[in-house]
């Protein structure tokens, strides 16, 4: 699981058949690897909004948390955090 900022919203008005009806956000992960992409896109089952800081699930745990195991989903928000302690950077 990642830490991230929503920093943006998609629109998609054509996609996979059981991905409609669903939100999806761009994120920035906190703590972005050199190797690992600086942004990523996140189904939003949970109302997330942008500026908000949020836990990403990733791989088959975020099908799992979303309820989705069909789904071609990388990345789901799963949390939205009120507060986060002192973070090492």
């Amino acid at each position: 699981m990642i830490i991230g900022k929503v920093t943006g919203s998609i629109v998609s008005t054509r996609k996979q058949d059981n991905l409609i009806g669903n939100k999806f956000m761009v994120i920035e992960p906190l703590q972005a690897e050199s190797k690992k992409p600086k942004q990523l896109v996140a189904i939003d089952n949970i109302g997330a909004g942008i500026g908000e800081y949020v836990l990403v699930a990733q791989g088959s745990a975020a099908r799992i948390g979303c309820n989705m195991p069909d789904a071609p989903i990388d990345a789901a928000i799963v949390g939205i955090i009120d507060d986060i302690g002192k973070l090492e950077q």
